[in-house]
């Protein structure tokens, strides 16, 4: 097996961010008159994310997704990576493709030309900091099993696959194939679950998945008490430990726990940590670990990594971080 290229490939939903601060009274509105949750995702067609886009007051953008957020930080670190999702070829496909690019990060998938338009997600940001994402996936949902390309899987480390792309069915054919030529070239498979919503909607999916083709699992408290059906945490990290060889479990405040082939390790969440947003904490917390896990830390220091990364990125408004993490990462190691 010859040296990955790459430390991590990423594959998920293509989107570009649109944040802005809202109160709880307009979420509580939203939600009797279209269901909306605090605190979710929520898939909108275009039609409703221009409606909240007209609501929104002085939204920022710039690109985001799941997975987009776990290389920008990943790249952040240091560590070289390659993105897989699908844009249009549009002004926000080539701002998202752009972005990528700026940082180091490979991106080579094809963009639609005919169809939707690059994918975006109107997210609205509470005053404790917690975020609501509505989410129009666009050309996003276009991705197939033709874009993944078994030799370009090959040339990862690991392969990060994010759980909010597991709506569309090709797209979940697409994960599939991804996970299997990376076992195939002797590589390792990692998935985020991103959403309880969007455990529940692939419950019996992700569990085959986590079962059978993931190697190292992320999922917040919530999350993986969704995918097991319990109100225990306890119990869903006992029965998880024989599904995959490493599992992440993030706490929020409470930092987070590491099962890696049953022995288990408590990572302490920073302090003093200002919280301004939410948005993309668990895959800021991803990338620290991958980073971590790719350059053959331990387990207690690459969840360290990821609670750095984590704390960092929700003291701003928006998923990717303002500031190296690589220069962070060797100021807290001092």
């Amino acid at each position: 097996m010859s040296n990955p290229e790459y430390g991590l490939i990423t594959i998920g939903n293509a989107l570009v961010d649109v944040l802005a601060k809202t109160t709880d009274e307009y979420i509580a509105t939203q939600k009797e008159t279209d269901g909306m949750e605090k605190g979710s995702m929520n898939l909108v067609d275009s039609a409703r994310a221009l409606a909240l886009y007209g609501d929104m007051e002085d939204p920022t953008k710039m690109s985001g997704g799941s997975a987009g957020n776990t290389m920008a930080c990943f790249a952040s670190f240091g560590g070289k990576g390659a993105y897989i999702g699908k844009i249009a070829d549009d002004a926000l496909g080539t701002t998202f493709a752009g972005d990528l690019h700026h940082m180091g990060v490979d991106y080579k998938t094809e963009p639609l030309t005919n169809g939707s338009s690059t994918g975006r997600c109107m997210i609205l940001v509470t005053p404790d900091g917690e975020r609501t994402m509505n989410t129009f996936l666009g050309a996003a949902v276009e991705l197939t099993p033709e874009d993944i390309d078994p030799e370009f899987i090959a040339k990862a480390q690991v392969v990060y696959l994010e759980g909010y792309l597991f709506d569309p069915p090709k797209a979940m054919e697409a994960f599939i194939k991804a996970a299997r030529e990376a076992h195939e070239a002797g590589r390792q498979v990692s998935l985020t679950l991103s959403d309880p919503f969007c455990v529940n909607r692939h419950r019996e999916s992700f569990k085959d998945l986590v079962q059978n083709h993931v190697d190292i699992l992320f999922a917040n408290e919530d999350e993986l008490k969704s995918l097991y059906e319990t109100d225990d945490l306890e119990e869903a990290l006992e029965i998880v430990k024989d599904k995959c060889a490493i599992t992440a479990t993030t706490r929020s405040e409470k930092g987070s726990v590491i099962i890696n082939s049953g022995h288990r390790t408590d990572i302490e969440a920073e302090k003093n940590v200002k919280v301004i947003d939410t948005t993309g904490a668990g895959d800021a917390y991803a990338a620290g670990f991958l980073y971590g896990f790719t350059k053959h830390m331990n387990m207690e220091q690459c969840g360290r990594l990821g609670s750095i990364a984590a704390a960092e990125v929700i003291t701003q408004m928006g998923p990717r971080p303002s500031v190296s993490l690589a220069e962070l990462m060797q100021k807290k190691a001092a």
